[in-house]
């Protein structure tokens, strides 16, 4: 039935010709201008960010289901390949911006996924009929409170529901454990640092989307308690996060470069950035902004650690950090990718600048070899694409893009609803990273985000580029984008 829907009568070259239209269709939702291996990068990555999640249903709609019964997809698109731990970050926010009808149908599957499974757990790296439960947290939080504060229309209250029983599965991976003690301990759990960082900001999505939906506070107010998690982690000797044990101890011996250890796929140096919903109450705990800004130029700075690793040898990512030069800076594997934006939260958004540029230039090439790192499915790609375009989703949930440095002179996105988006960057180029000025609709900006809301309506931005920082342009309070901590007014 498959085959006859979508081949019957149908030679190979008109199958070919029919793909590849298809394919410069969606492409062609931007519109760049730059050189031929700036191109040849831009519209791979983006090919990239469109291969997965993938389509998962015969073309009548039925598919075998995570209890191995077969549903029907009644009004949405069934999707698996969900590789959450990744695609969180930014793969998910990307298509909600550019492919919002694709990013909703995805959000309905994964609320089906919920309600399929024996455990009543939203899917942390869904496959198939089968969720193989690789890496940690449960990122469908995060996917589902963005894509609904940036308008999905799908059943809130179900995604609600579904969200808070995922939450207290008691005897996954911890969960028993961080409930009771605010966070998941070491001595009982290999990777419980990583895994209580992550919980915090997923608990965080939890009540951000219960308070939009207007529940009451006794309700919701767990929620913004664990949000404050990460906290229980913070080493003021070292000002970084660690390890701790179930008595409260923290973990000992410990190193902050061993890679692995309480921390999946990364180490201390990578993951104390794992705040995405609170920068400001990170840099209130590393002792203000100056404080905050030593330790963030410190990651580029302290070299890495080969000989002392959770896997026994140098894996890839440890060899890639090596060859990039860039300190602690582990661009090959996701934890870190977002930490460069952070300096628009501490009044030194030019650093930012400086380091996105950085990693377009090194990290990223139109050759066979030209991946940093692992692409996870659209994740590092779905980074390379946003930060070319100059902002980037660093806490998904809320509806802000934090400001990088455009890449291309000239970008047009054509957005599904048929507004567009034109980027233009006046003297931009490999030494001009820096923002001068920039003006938002003709209006001077001085914010360092932008919001969802604005770029859906359509909007012409314009940067004016120097080969010097702008140390005055976005330094104040009331240009940092959001924190939990100034909503709760601590």
């Amino acid at each position: 039935k498959n085959l006859h829907a979508e081949a019957s009568g149908k030679s190979f070259e008109q199958l070919a010709e029919a793909a590849r239209t298809d394919w410069n269709s969606e492409l062609e939702h931007f519109e760049i201008e730059g050189t031929p291996d700036q191109k040849a990068m831009f519209y791979t990555s983006l090919y990239h960010t469109m291969i997965n999640p993938s389509v998962y249903m015969d073309v009548d709609g039925s598919y075998r289901g995570l209890d191995h019964n077969i549903h029907r997809a009644e009004g949405f698109t069934n999707y698996t390949i969900f590789s959450l731990w990744d695609t969180y970050r930014a793969e998910h926010p990307l298509l909600m911006l550019m492919k919002p009808n694709e990013a909703t149908d995805m959000v309905k599957s994964m609320i089906k996924h919920q309600q399929q499974s024996v455990h009543g757990l939203l899917p942390v790296w869904s496959h198939m009929a089968n969720d193989n439960w690789c890496m940690s947290g449960y990122h469908s939080t995060s996917v589902l409170t963005d894509a609904i504060t940036k308008g999905a229309d799908v059943n809130k209250e179900e995604a609600l529901k579904a969200m808070v029983v995922t939450s207290n599965v008691s005897y996954y991976d911890g969960i028993g454990d961080y409930i009771k003690l605010g966070y998941v301990p070491f001595d009982v759990n290999g990777t419980a640092a990583s895994t209580t960082l992550e919980y915090a900001y997923d608990d965080w999505a939890i009540y951000k989307l219960g308070k939009a939906l207007g529940k009451p506070e006794s309700e919701i107010a767990v929620f913004a308690k664990h949000a404050m998690n990460y906290k229980n982690l913070f080493d003021p000797e070292t000002k970084l996060m660690r390890g701790r044990n179930e008595d409260g101890s923290f973990q000992s011996p410990f190193n902050p470069l061993k890679w692995g250890d309480a921390f999946t796929e990364g180490n201390s140096w990578h993951y104390t950035w794992s705040v995405f919903h609170d920068p400001q109450g990170l840099i209130d705990l590393m002792g203000g902004k100056t404080g905050f800004n030593a330790m963030m130029d410190s990651v580029f700075n302290v070299p890495p650690l080969f000989d002392d690793s959770y896997y026994g040898g140098v894996i890839h990512e440890i060899r890639e950090m090596q060859i990039m030069n860039m300190g602690n800076y582990a661009h090959g594997n996701q934890p870190i990718q977002h930490m460069i934006y952070l300096y628009n939260y501490s009044g030194e958004p030019w650093k930012a600048q400086y380091w996105v540029r950085e990693v377009m230039d090194k990290l990223y090439f139109a050759t066979p070899d030209g991946y940093c790192g692992d692409e996870d499915n659209g994740q590092t790609s779905a980074w390379y694409v946003f930060s070319a375009l100059g902002f980037y989703p660093v806490c998904p949930g809320t509806d802000q893009y934090i400001l990088g440095s455009p890449l291309f002179k000239s970008v047009t996105l054509n957005l599904e609803n048929g507004k567009k988006v034109v980027i233009k960057a006046n003297n931009n180029g490999e030494a001009n990273r820096y923002i001068s000025s920039m003006k938002v609709n003709g209006k001077n900006y001085t914010k360092n985000y932008l919001i969802h809301g604005d770029l859906m309506r359509g909007m012409n931005i314009l940067y004016n580029m120097s080969a010097t920082p702008n140390k005055s342009r976005g330094t104040q309070d009331s240009d940092a984008p959001y924190s939990f901590s100034n909503e709760l007014g601590k």
